[in-house]
């Protein structure tokens, strides 16, 4: 009788695989594939491509998150299929088995090393992918601020022009509609609406809307409502769009549009200040100033609102990739720590509002047309670009469907002497036709 001798399986991703389950203290939720052909792991899970050896040569010099958006952004590692269904299936594996992160040990570096050596990926560091942000300066300076805002929002205004409805907003919107009749745009519309009617305001009334993106909420007030705006970005590609928007619609007299940080806001006296997805970029150390700024604009009785990303305590929320590509410096905190801080600044705060499950249908959209516009976006801007585009919105979705990240609509005051402060005792009618702007 013949023996049976175990197969030795020696391609790369059969070695790669034994490392990662050591690392892990557990096999990979994936199926891995190799630049020499060679495939290991479970039948009907999300195939991992290593498409070159310089995928695991980043990994070797940045381990870790970012290690693999450098390889997935240049085009060195890739998944098969869905992308959303694989990061999905991949969180799902860890949350259910119980996977916890890598942790090496000095033995565990000692047997990547070797493997690394035996696999012929060992060399010197690859480029920094040129999509990567590349700031200088000390952290939340102003001149460090300008250029991180503008590595993310003076990407070009055609390129945000071809992801963003005909609104050209550029935060969560608010999807008071069902039923494919009601759009992106719809959800925008809503929204903003939502906004105007929560700072109450009225013909005359002044707005002052500090990081107004590409003139939204800005153009919607002047317009809808006639109220008085001064709209506050540090981005030039922004500022400008802005003003050729108000000059078109003819609202001049109505609309101001300033190019600066908000800290050299002057002046005050405002019936209202709304800041929308722009407190992460102030930074934890400086957001006690910025709130304190948001009270010291208001006149007594106006109303601020603050519509703010936020990660759970003790989940992860932007992370490495996001902090390199897509928002430099950014600092998110959970919901009850920016409410004392607005509280701490003397704003009352009145009404909270969690836009989290708004923002996966929101981002799931800009998703949709980034992938069915595919070629006109790598035209654009390359192909590098787009994929990291494509890992933000797809990471970003499932981020807040997994309640690893939230967005909330915060509404404070800043109360008269006395106390009074102008709400009213039933607030219904904020949310009366939205789905029918």
């Amino acid at each position: 009788m013949t023996s049976l001798q175990p197969v030795t399986r020696t391609g790369a991703a059969h070695r790669l695989a034994a490392l990662a389950e050591e690392a892990l203290g557990g096999p990979p939720p994936v199926r891995l594939r190799a630049w020499d052909g060679s495939e290991t792991g479970p039948a009907g899970a999300p195939v991992v491509v290593l498409r070159s050896r310089r995928a695991l040569r980043r990994l070797l010099w940045q381990p870790g998150e970012l290690g693999l958006a450098q390889a997935y952004v240049t085009g060195e590692l890739d998944v098969e299929g869905d992308l959303g269904e694989g990061l999905r299936a991949v969180w799902a594996a860890a949350r259910e088995r119980g996977l916890p992160p890598p942790r090496l040990t000095p033995a565990d570096r000692a047997r990547a090393l070797a493997t690394a050596v035996r696999l012929g990926v060992v060399g010197p560091p690859p480029p920094v992918p040129v999509s990567q942000a590349r700031l200088r300066g000390g952290l939340h300076s102003r001149a460090r601020d300008r250029a991180a805002i503008s590595h993310h929002y003076d990407l070009s205004n055609a390129f945000y022009g071809l992801l963003l409805d005909e609104t050209m907003a550029y935060s969560c919107g608010y999807w008071a509609g069902e039923g494919p009749g009601f759009t992106s745009a719809d959800a925008q519309r809503a929204k903003l609406e939502l906004i105007c009617r929560k700072v109450a305001l009225e013909p005359g009334a002044r707005l002052l809307d500090i990081g107004c993106g590409w003139g939204a909420l800005t153009l919607h007030a002047a317009e809808r409502h006639g109220a008085l705006v001064t709209a506050v970005t540090l981005a030039r590609e922004q500022a400008a769009y802005v003003r050729e928007r108000v000059a078109e619609r003819g609202l001049a007299d109505r609309v101001q549009v300033v190019c600066q940080d908000y800290r050299d806001i002057r002046g005050g006296g405002f019936d209202a200040v709304t800041s929308i997805e722009m407190g992460e970029h102030v930074g934890d150390a400086e957001y006690p100033a910025f709130a304190a700024a948001l009270h010291r604009l208001l006149r007594s009785g106006g109303r601020v609102l603050v519509q703010q990303m936020s990660r759970g305590r003790g989940t992860p929320g932007g992370g490495a990739f996001i902090e390199a590509y897509i928002a430099p410096d950014m600092h998110m905190r959970p919901l009850g720590e920016t409410v004392g801080l607005l509280e701490a600044a003397g704003l009352e705060v009145r009404h909270s509002e969690s836009l989290r499950e708004h923002y996966v249908r929101t981002v799931t959209a800009w998703h949709r047309t980034l992938e069915e516009r595919w070629g006109s976006f790598t035209a654009l801007v390359g192909e590098e670009t787009a994929r990291v585009w494509r890992l933000y919105l797809v990471g970003g979705a499932l981020a807040f469907e997994e309640g690893r990240m939230g967005v909330d609509q915060i509404l404070g005051v800043r109360p008269v002497a006395g106390g009074g402060s102008g709400m009213p005792a039933i607030t219904r009618h904020w949310y009366e036709g939205l789905d029918r702007l």
